[in-house]
């Protein structure tokens, strides 16, 4: 951790990811917070410890817990007493499950392009206007999916050399931002050998999500009733992750208060030329969105970047939702230009590597 004496913020990273896909956030967040912040490599991923996962229970409460409990275990032995939580894609999801639990140890939660946020559809449903190759082809995921093939586990069982080709591909497609070559390369190491190592958190996917990487138990029926002070939302402007979801949690939580239950403060921040892996694309700007999450906006420098707020009602669009079409038998990335919504085309059966 890095910082100063101010409320801890603890980071938990993405699906496939570990604690250093933070690396160009740290220092600009510990001096804009004055706070001590930690980047953690959850239980299964990254440098932490790999256990069997194979849980008997094999529901999404048991998953969770697997998660949740072995970050009350890491709070409790720093002596962390209250902290400020971000978890990013699957990182937010599970961020959410430990604020459900222990919400005494959450002070502000910091969910960043969350994953399982709206409620779902179905596959058929999602995939009724697509051709039959494509269904075949999903079905085929599908198929795998349930029985607990990852992303990872492909990765691990290739040649090395065709390993790293295959991750250098992922980042020079989803991180065109990151220009250095060099940076390029520590980028391609770092997720392979992450990748590579013993398998373990990873089989969580298909207890958490289906196919579709919806939520078997989405968070947008959750957020609104936890006990925390605030939570906050940050999706890229053109993030492949429905932001539609945050916007609904804003509502709801309105109208809880509003009928005279108790709710948290709910904001969305968008952030400009950014996608899912908005820590890495614009740094700048979602540091800045970080930093004014919690309460921390008058640290900035003058003249730094700041992200767009963005209300349900407003009537002004702002995110272009990245979306997976199929065109010419090919699965390929396209911008919707529309507003996120729950029924845009099959939009990422594909897309959890490096989540």
């Amino acid at each position: 951790g890095v910082g100063g004496a101010g409320t801890p913020l603890v980071m938990l990273h993405g699906y496939a990811n570990a604690a250093m896909y933070f690396y160009r956030n740290l220092l600009g967040l510990a001096a804009a917070t004055d706070a001590p912040v930690y980047a953690l490599d959850m239980l299964g991923w990254g440098l932490s410890s790999r256990p069997s996962f194979k849980p008997e229970d094999k529901s999404v409460e048991a998953c969770e817990d697997v998660f949740v409990e072995s970050l009350e275990a890491w709070r409790a032995a720093a002596g962390i007493e209250k902290m400020n939580l971000a978890g990013h894609s699957m990182g937010g999801y599970l961020s959410v499950a430990y604020a459900e639990r222990y919400p005494q140890r959450v002070e502000r939660l910091v969910l960043l392009s969350p994953v399982g946020v709206p409620e779902g559809e179905g596959v058929k449903e999602r995939l009724s206007g697509a051709s039959w190759r494509f269904r075949t082809m999903v079905g085929m995921m599908g198929f795998f999916f349930e029985r607990g093939l990852t992303p990872s586990s492909v990765v691990r069982n290739l040649p090395e050399k065709r390993g790293l080709g295959m991750v250098r591909n992922y980042v020079e497609n989803r991180l065109p931002a990151v220009a250095s070559l060099d940076e390029r390369e520590f980028l391609t190491e770092y997720l392979y050998r992450n990748a590579v190592l013993p398998g373990s958190g990873e089989y969580c996917l298909n207890r958490l999500l289906t196919i579709t990487v919806d939520a078997r138990k989405p968070a947008v029926h959750r957020i609104p009733s936890l006990n925390v002070r605030s939570v906050a939302f940050l999706y890229g402007e053109v993030d492949w992750m429905d932001a539609s979801g945050g916007l609904l949690v804003q509502q709801r939580a309105e109208q809880r208060r509003k009928g005279g239950l108790e709710a948290p403060e709910v904001e969305v921040y968008g952030i400009r030329n950014a996608g899912h892996l908005l820590m890495l694309e614009n740094y700048q700007e979602f540091n800045a969105a970080v930093a004014k999450a919690l309460g921390c906006e008058h640290r900035l420098p003058e003249g730094a970047a700041r992200p767009k707020a963005i209300h349900f009602s407003d009537e002004v669009q702002f995110f272009r939702r990245t979306v997976f079409r199929e065109r010419d038998g090919k699965v390929e990335r396209a911008n919707s230009g529309k507003a996120p919504s729950a029924d845009a085309d099959a939009d990422a059966v594909a897309a959890t590597v490096g989540a």
